[in-house]
């Protein structure tokens, strides 16, 4: 067999069951849909149903993507952090606009949030850097994200003498750590089905506050 007619072969979705998705029952806002789902996942027993796809562009238009766990959701939008003299840092300086991409497979559900990502300020980035583990906390601290490396040891030396920095001084924080807010401008709600065709609900901001309407599948 090919790997084309194995892919073929995959089901789309684990099991059956799936939720059904009322889109006429929606709530008002993104955020709130968005919580509920999130909930859902987490309370499925779901694997990391906080992670996932940032996708940026740098100024020349090449994009990149990666996988970050969400941190919060508020009415301002959706929150990451990163390093900011990293590759999403470096992105995000020259080019705001981005895109989170989540998917829950075991639900049958995808979400896609789009729009502009900014720095929530250097208060909210420390804080956010010092509720980290320490492990985290000196990974961090190193802050060589994606540089060549010579070798594993080299990285080991590093972090371990940034655990000890991290172990003895509890108010460290690496300098370039930033707290990211991602103010949407829209947001789509995926729903499969057991059977039949999905349910796409689009959000979209607007100078009222958010209108929605379905998208064809």
């Amino acid at each position: 067999m090919t790997l084309r007619e194995r892919l073929r072969a995959l089901p789309a979705f684990a099991r059956p069951g799936l939720p059904v998705f009322d889109p006429g029952a929606a709530p008002g806002t993104p955020h709130e849909l968005f919580e509920a789902w999130l909930n859902e996942a987490i309370d499925a027993g779901l694997l990391a149903p906080h992670a996932a796809t940032l996708s940026t562009a740098d100024a020349a238009g090449r994009v990149h993507a990666r996988t970050l766990v969400l941190k919060d959701v508020t009415a301002q939008g959706w929150w990451f952090a990163s390093q900011s003299s990293g590759p999403k840092g470096q992105d995000l300086a020259a080019n705001p606009h981005a895109a989170l991409t989540f998917f829950w497979p075991e639900l049958g559900r995808q979400v896609k949030v789009t729009g502009s990502a900014a720095s929530a300020g250097a208060e909210v980035s420390r804080a956010d850097f010092l509720a980290r583990p320490d492990a985290s906390r000196a990974a961090g601290l190193v802050n060589r994200q994606s540089e060549p490396l010579g070798s594993r040891d080299e990285y080991v030396a590093a972090f371990t003498e940034a655990l000890r920095a991290v172990t003895a001084d509890p108010g460290l924080a690496a300098p370039d750590w930033t707290a990211y807010v991602l103010t949407p401008v829209s947001v789509e709600f995926w729903q499969a089905p057991d059977d039949g065709p999905h349910t796409r609900l689009l959000y979209r901001a607007d100078a009222g506050g958010w209108s929605a309407g379905l998208l064809w599948p």
